[in-house]
Formats: structure tokens, C-alpha cells, sequence
């Protein structure tokens, strides 16, 4: 594989990393700290990495936004579900992601992800893709916030095509859904896998502005909510919802999956996973409440804009 353009890939990451995890500190007021990691010699995957983690801070109960680059001798399932023609290559992967858990209810958890896989298959060219995205999953439902993240996604893809934010939105809804229950894990935003458009310097464009949008996306809103009053109901609610964030991290996430099939570091993969959640039988809300107007007109799919 030419190193150039996984080089240009990973300064742009570590630099998204970096000025996420700043703008987010100053948000909260406690710098989140670095743990710089390496694989060691003679395992299966290869490569370095840096998890930044901020908790217990006065905005975010957990914070963390991890950069890795990884090689692998084989692509795990979870990669060639899509792709049977690459089973058995070798690959390469880079990536940001991201998952912001604040610490008031009316404050949503956010996820982003941005990153770049090529498979190596034998006596063949470098098969390249890039993936990402980011979606909102908050607890209380406003109008104004998920149009606004929605508007900041929609314009950060309108350079790369009128077609591209209708089919990302409709790909994120159908993508965090948890089958098991029957209900979208939250407002959605965009997702986009396997994505190779016009070759490598376009479709890296289009992650870039993907990536460069989170902050314009989510900041907004996070400052909106952060100081919103609130007692033991909505945390009780909140931690009720992060239940769900868990299950369907566990079992539908394909990152997640990727990660640990591919030998990655358990600790920054699950850096996801928040701090309290709750499980409770057939638990319900109270009819006309705003917990139950959550699940009536937020977790549904709708056309925000």
C-alpha cells in the first residue's frame, strides 16, 4: 500500500482528536487525559493508538474519544459480511470515534465516528473504504435540537450531492435500531459504511466534512442543556435509556464487533459503554409524560427538516 494517503488519513484524525477533546474540556472545565497505546510485538494485530477519557468532570459523566491505527493479518467477519470477496485479506484501519455521556438527563449522549479500512488481498491493488457518521440519543425530547443536528449533518454532505444526506439518514435510522425491542436507539443523524465515490481524494473530502462538522453539530446543544434543573425522576429515566445505549452497543454495533473480533484493545473499544445504567422489568412511563413523549415522538423515524 503507497503510505501517502494513510499517512494524510491519520494527521487529519489526530488532529480531529485533538480539537474535539480541547473544545470539549473548555465545555467542561477538566482536560481529559491521554493514554497512549501500542500493541506489542508477536500479536495478531499490530499498531498505536491514543484514548482520551475525561471523567467525573461537572458537564460529562464519561467522555471518550479514542484514535487507532491497527493492521491485521485478516479481515474479521464483521468487516467481509458486505464484502465476500475480500474473506481471508489482510487490512489496515484507522479511525476517530467518539461517545460523549453528560451528566444531565436533558443533555444528549452523542456518538461520531469517522474512519478508513483497505483491505490487502494477495497479488492484488489496495481495496480502500471509508466509513462514519454521527447520531444524537438524548433522553428528553426538543425539537429544536434535533433539528438543528440534523440541519448541521444535511450541510455538511450538501458539496458531495443533493443524494447523499436522504440516504445516510435513512441508513443511520435503519442501522441504530435495536431489533431486539423494536426501537431506534435515538433521533439518528448520518451513517455511511463501505462508502468509495469518485476515488480516494472525493471520498475522503466527504469524511473530512463529516468529521469537522461534529463540533458545529453538538456543542450548541450540549450548552443548551448542561445546566437544565432536573431530580431523581429524570435521572432515574436517563440511566433507564443508557440501558438500551449498552445493548445495542453489545449486540449490534459492527464496530464494536470489529474490534473485538479483531484482537483490539478491550479498554478503548468499550470506552462507550457509560459509567450507570439500570435495567428494569417491563418498566413503562406514565402516559402523557414527557418520558413517554420520548418514545412517542422523538424514537420514531421522521423527517426532521
Amino acid at each position: 500500500m503507497a503510505a501517502a494517503p494513510v499517512d494524510e488519513v491519520r494527521t487529519w484524525l489526530v488532529g480531529l482528536q485533538q480539537r474535539i477533546t480541547r473544545a470539549c474540556s473548555e465545555v467542561d472545565g477538566r482536560a481529559f487525559v491521554a493514554d497512549a497505546w501500542r500493541k506489542d510485538p508477536g500479536e495478531p494485530l499490530q499498531g498505536d493508538g491514543v484514548t482520551m477519557i475525561l471523567e467525573e468532570g461537572a458537564v460529562f459523566e464519561r467522555a471518550g474519544c479514542g484514535f487507532s491505527h491497527v493492521r491485521g493479518p485478516k479481515l474479521p467477519p464483521s468487516a467481509t459480511q458486505n464484502r465476500p470477496e475480500l474473506v481471508g485479506a489482510a487490512f489496515e484501519a484507522l479511525g476517530v470515534s467518539l461517545v460523549f455521556h453528560p451528566r444531565n438527563p436533558y443533555a444528549p449522549t452523542v456518538h461520531m465516528n469517522v474512519r478508513m479500512l483497505a483491505a490487502l488481498p494477495p497479488g492484488a491493488e489496495p481495496v480502500f473504504w471509508f466509513g462514519g457518521g454521527m447520531d444524537l440519543t438524548p433522553y428528553y425530547g426538543f425539537e429544536e435540537d434535533a433539528v438543528h443536528f440534523h440541519t448541521v449533518c444535511r450541510d455538511s454532505l450538501a458539496p458531495f450531492g443533493a443524494d447523499k444526506y436522504p440516504r445516510f439518514k435513512a441508513w443511520c435510522d435503519d442501522y441504530f435500531f435495536l431489533k431486539h425491542r423494536n426501537e431506534p436507539r435515538g433521533i439518528g443523524g448520518i451513517f455511511f459504511d463501505d462508502h468509495f465515490e469518485g476515488g480516494f481524494e472525493a471520498s475522503f473530502a466527504m469524511q473530512r466534512a463529516v468529521g469537522d462538522a461534529f463540533l458545529d453539530a453538538y456543542l450548541p446543544i450540549l450548552r443548551r442543556r448542561k445546566d437544565a434543573s432536573h431530580g431523581e425522576r429524570e435521572r432515574a429515566h436517563q440511566l433507564l435509556r443508557r440501558g438500551r445505549y449498552v445493548e445495542f452497543n453489545l449486540v449490534w454495533d459492527r464496530g464494536t464487533h470489529f474490534g473485538l473480533q479483531s484482537g483490539g484493545r478491550t479498554e478503548s473499544i468499550l470506552m462507550s459503554m457509560p459509567p450507570h445504567a439500570r435495567w428494569a422489568y417491563q418498566a413503562q412511563p406514565e402516559p402523557g409524560s414527557a418520558e413517554a413523549q420520548l418514545l412517542e415522538r422523538f424514537l420514531v423515524k421522521r423527517d426532521w427538516l
